[in-house]
């Protein structure tokens, strides 16, 4: 049978895709190899599915590092409160949440790809499922997708397979093989927004403990990398928190991370502060003091630990070698990356379609005409707090409205 559009993979891109072509009068298939649509869609936030993000149009921009150029054209098309119009009049009412999250208000990912599905259904999309593509080649102007049991044409295909992320989901890069084999090069892959594994993390117990908007550098081979902030959060086995998460596109195995406790402090600014109270209040304790920055207990006592510093030692008593260490462990506290989390833990992939090969304008591959992306599947990875669904959808929608548009 054939079709005006190929959509392989039903998660949120693809499926807005083929909503706003069907929406167009195309004939629309989806193709999905797992049994059911959006497993991915189901997954995220926690189940909760962190739609978007309340933040302004300027700053939204910048949420996608070295992709920021190529996302505006799509995210400008439709933006976060397009998208956000969309659920709410579609019965799902949203809340806005802590760091300008946007959630359905019932907490329930369900809800949102319950409207995806009602939607497809309306515009006459069919979707098969089970239906793992297994190859795609185009003859003349036609392109024709093979499963194990069929064989579909359409003039137009869209992949939108998402990443390697969550791999459970059925996220295994399937979509970048296709690619390849139209002559797209692959940036290169790996886990995104993703925790951090420490060589000989000495805070195990500190598991639980966060601080926020704490400031830190990246470190590589003795040279700064880059500096960042956000919120982080120790775990049995390494660093995480949106602060981190957001920076992991960044960080490399063997990368040092210098972590400021108190936030944004600088190490002279701490032995400022620290001789100043030696005068004003000598007999007060070192852990009093360094408590009273408002880092939290159990990393007061780990940072003391670390320089060796007894915290009942009155601060009067410090010696200079002494303030200096105790300095260090509290602006610039070092860790040593071992790994970074992997796929299963990954809330995005790093890397994919170049996005040199793709018009941001229409989503088009510049190498094979008909040839769509949409969604995780290119080489873009914003934020954490609902940057990446709102790329997925607004790529989708400009992808449906360029196939939709008559050819000159």
């Amino acid at each position: 049978m054939e079709y005006d559009l190929i959509v392989v993979g039903a998660g949120p891109a693809g499926l807005f895709c083929a909503i706003n072509a069907g929406k167009a009068g195309l004939r629309v298939l989806v193709l999905e190899k797992n049994a059911m649509a959006g497993k991915k869609l189901l997954a995220s936030g926690s189940t909760r599915c962190n739609v978007t993000n309340a933040a302004g149009s300027a700053d939204f921009l910048t949420r996608y590092g070295d992709a920021s150029r190529f996302v505006k054209p799509a995210l400008l098309g439709f933006t976060n409160q397009d998208l956000i119009d969309f659920f709410e009049t579609h019965g799902v009412p949203l809340v806005e949440m802590a760091g300008g999250k946007i959630f359905p208000a019932s907490q329930s990912s369900r809800d949102i790809l319950n409207v995806l599905l009602a939607e497809a259904a309306k515009f006459k999309v069919e979707i098969a499922y089970g239906a793992q593509v297994e190859s795609i080649v185009r003859e003349g102007v036609v392109f024709i997708a093979r499963t194990a049991h069929a064989e579909f044409r359409a003039r137009n295909v869209l992949l939108s397979t998402g990443g390697k992320s969550y791999p459970g989901t059925g996220s295994t890069g399937d979509g970048y093989r296709f690619a390849k084999e139209f002559s797209h090069s692959i940036a290169e892959t790996a886990p995104s927004l993703t925790p951090l594994i420490i060589e000989n993390y000495p805070l195990a117990d500190c598991a639980g403990v966060s601080i926020k908007d704490a400031e830190f550098r990246i470190v590589r081979e003795g040279k700064e990398v880059a500096r960042s902030s956000g919120d982080v959060l120790f775990t049995h086995k390494g660093l995480s928190g949106p602060g981190i998460l957001d920076a992991s596109r960044l960080i490399r195995s063997g990368d040092d991370i210098l972590l400021c406790l108190p936030g944004s402090m600088k190490g002279d600014e701490f032995e400022a502060s620290l001789i100043a109270a030696s005068g004003s209040a000598g007999s007060r304790t070192v852990k009093a003091f360094v408590c009273s920055l408002g880092i939290p207990e159990r990393l007061v006592l780990a940072s003391l630990a670390f320089c060796g510093i007894d915290g009942s030692t009155a601060i009067a008593r410090l010696d200079r070698e002494s303030r200096k260490h105790l300095a260090l462990a509290v602006t610039a506290m070092p860790f040593r990356v071992a790994s970074l989390g992997g796929y299963g833990e990954a809330m995005a992939t790093r890397g994919g379609i170049s996005l040199s090969e793709v018009n941001p304008k229409t989503m088009e591959s510049r190498i094979v005409s008909g040839l769509y992306f949409a969604g995780e599947i290119l080489d873009v990875d914003g934020d954490t707090g609902g940057f990446n669904l709102q790329f997925a959808f607004s790529s989708g929608k400009l992808a449906a409205e360029t196939i939709a548009k008559p050819r000159r």
